[in-house]
């Protein structure tokens, strides 16, 4: 204590010298090297931090998640702020179109005083508006404006009454899909007609699609079942008589080739590729893809399309064929009628939608990691793994929180995964062309915990929380098994390339013909009657 008095003493008296030369207008540098010299011997003698005390420790831990949260809450506010910019600058020049239709009412036979009026401005400036939204891959909301420009008069333009001295007037509109900031999306179309105000819908959605070649196909590609003997002499038969009596160019996976090539040198004509560079590039080249196998073997044809997909023609050759109509004999000629009718057309097909995933992730970064995209036919499966801990997850629903879930994990499904593992955990059945994401846990922690069918223009963000007590597992399609760690989050939304099947005879006809048979779904002895037979 008496070193640091001295010292304090010292460097104080040295402090007030130096600030008295100052003011003479002179500088005593060697009045200022004492004064720094005894600041740093102040500092030497104090008792330094321990920097591996645990408190300093949990207390850096909550300033990184609380920093993680003030990120998190910058980036929404950003957001938000850019939205509500784009919102403004579309009423500004909504606004201004109405005032000038206005303007330019009197030429269309409504009064100049009426068509000045302040009220009927603001009744142009409020005019309905109505949209359907959908999120784009950037987060941000690009919406197909819907407005009113034309103007329905009640009464006649030379009716005797004429509108003396109120105008009634009605906007007209039109409802669309909202696209995903594409010019050229092809997914947007109109979902109702306009007439008198009401709104009433033009077509069905769920109404039968029919698909009419314009011209005849020239190249097939054909997956098949491994390790079956049928699957093999059928594939044998099937590609002899496509390439002699179709004259088509037959693709065929390595492996088929090689099987082929070993019963007869004369397949040589068969084309093949050779590595992932080449698979992308079979969609500008195959007009139809040719399934022999099971729901599996189409799990398989249409994991190997990463953007559009060809028409699918399922034959059923496995033990269960919920998308495979096409059910054949072995070691029959049966596929040729069916694959004259494809050829010739007009066939029915399903448009079956598939489900676009990515994870992000966030390993206490300040940049996040982003994988590549992965395109689910099926399912996309959440579990704990080998973990004994409840799976912890928070789920999203275009940003709005839906539900933590704590059980054994979750299914988002398609609806042709609906009769898959989403059906054993406990959902519904839905019909293969209802366009929708199911949304179903795994052995939840809570009897209240319900499955639930969301539209499919949503986006579901799954997220494991920091404060989780184990990781989660996420599987694609049973396939592409990886580890989400704490903070990491699983992101899915519809994707834009659906998976066409043809059907055998329409949609819903092969759709509960394949529960009756797949499932056996209701069917019961028939309950005997008491009364006379």
């Amino acid at each position: 204590m008496s070193t640091y008095k001295l010292n304090h003493t010292d460097s104080f008296g040295d402090a007030k010298k130096l600030r008295s030369n100052q003011e003479n207008g002179f500088s005593d540098m060697s009045s200022l090297a004492q004064s720094e010299k005894a600041v740093q011997e102040f500092l030497i003698q104090q008792t330094p931090m321990q920097a591996t005390d645990d408190h300093l420790i949990e207390f850096s831990e909550a300033l990184r998640t609380v920093a993680k949260a003030l990120r998190g809450s910058s980036e929404g506010k950003a957001l938000a702020q850019a939205e509500a910019a784009e919102w403004k600058r579309r009423y500004e020049l909504e606004r201004c179109k109405n005032l000038e239709l206005l303007l330019k009412a009197p030429s269309n036979g409504v009064c100049a005083d009426e068509s000045n009026s302040n009220g009927m401005m603001d009744h142009s400036a409020k005019s309905l508006r109505l949209h359907v939204q959908e999120n784009g891959k950037s987060g941000m909301h690009s919406l197909e404006r819907i407005c009113a420009h034309e103007v329905l008069q009640d009464c006649e333009p030379n009716s005797p009454n004429g509108c003396n001295n109120k105008l009634k007037r009605k906007a007209s509109f039109k409802l669309s899909w909202g696209c995903k900031g594409h010019a050229n999306d092809q997914h947007k179309k109109e979902i109702v007609s306009f007439e008198s105000g009401n709104i009433t819908t033009p077509d069905r959605s769920s109404k039968q699609i029919s698909l009419t070649w314009e011209s005849s196909p020239q190249t097939v590609i054909i997956f098949t079942k491994p390790n079956s003997t049928s699957v093999r002499v059928l594939s044998v038969e099937m590609v002899r008589w496509l390439r002699d009596h179709k004259g088509l160019n037959v693709y065929v996976e390595p492996r088929v080739k090689a099987e082929l090539l070993s019963e007869s040198s004369s397949f040589d004509f068969v084309q093949t590729w050779e590595d992932d560079k080449e698979i992308s590039l079979l969609h500008p080249k195959v007009d139809l893809v040719i399934t022999l196998g099971g729901d599996g073997t189409v799990l398989w044809a249409a994991s190997m399309f990463k953007g559009p997909v060809p028409p699918i023609v399922p034959f059923s050759m496995g033990s269960l064929g919920f998308m495979t109509p096409f059910r054949i004999l072995k070691y029959s000629e049966q596929y040729r009628d069916c694959l004259e009718s494809v050829l010739r057309g007009p066939i029915s097909i399903t448009l079956r939608h598939r489900l676009q995933c990515h994870i992000i992730r966030d390993k206490a970064r300040h940049d996040y990691e982003t994988e590549e995209n992965m395109l689910v036919l099926n399912e996309v499966t959440i579990d704990r793994g080998i973990s004994s801990y409840l799976t912890n997850l928070e789920c999203y629903c275009d940003n709005s929180f839906v539900t933590c879930v704590q059980g054994d994990g979750l299914i988002l499904s398609t609806t042709s995964g609906s009769t898959a593992y989403s059906l054993a955990a406990g959902g519904s059945m839905v019909h293969p062309q209802v366009p929708g994401i199911l949304f179903t846990p795994i052995c939840p922690h809570s009897l209240s915990f319900r499955p639930l069918i969301l539209p499919d223009h949503v986006t579901v963000r799954v997220q494991v929380p920091f404060n989780s007590r184990g990781s989660a597992w996420v599987s694609f399609d049973g396939k592409g098994r990886k580890q989400l760690e704490a903070g990491d989050a699983l992101v899915c939304s519809m994707a834009p390339w659906p998976v066409s099947t043809a059907c055998q005879v329409e949609s819903t006809h092969d759709f509960l013909r394949s529960i009756h048979e797949g499932l056996h779904w209701n069917q019961r002895k028939i309950q005997s009657s008491d009364g006379p037979q």
